[in-house]
């Protein structure tokens, strides 16, 4: 899903106020993490992950890979922390702005 850079802000500002869900460490991604990450996707739209000091790998890099395995779209990446998002097919709770023509 390609979103505009209107709707990636507002969706920033939506997961500004929001707490980062999963942790990933030293590990990196383990099948776990993206299956618990694809899990949260049936009760949320937005989630926030943070990447420990200890994990070696690009945060860019992490959030892409747990967005394609997901499905989801990689919102922005920030410092340590990722935001991805996944609009509910049957009922979606975060309205994007319309793209501008």
């Amino acid at each position: 899903m390609d979103i505009t850079s209107k709707q990636r802000a507002y969706l920033r500002s939506l997961a500004n106020g929001l707490e980062a869900l999963f942790q990933v460490g030293k590990s990196s991604i383990t099948p776990e993490l993206t299956e618990a990450v694809a899990e949260a996707f049936n009760n949320r739209e937005l989630i926030k992950l943070s990447v420990l000091k200890n994990c070696a790998d690009d945060p860019r890099e992490i959030g892409e890979m747990i967005a394609q395995r997901t499905n989801s779209t990689l919102v922005c990446t920030i410092g340590k922390k990722i935001v991805l998002y996944k609009p509910d097919k049957d009922d979606p709770k975060i309205i994007l702005p319309k793209p501008s023509k």
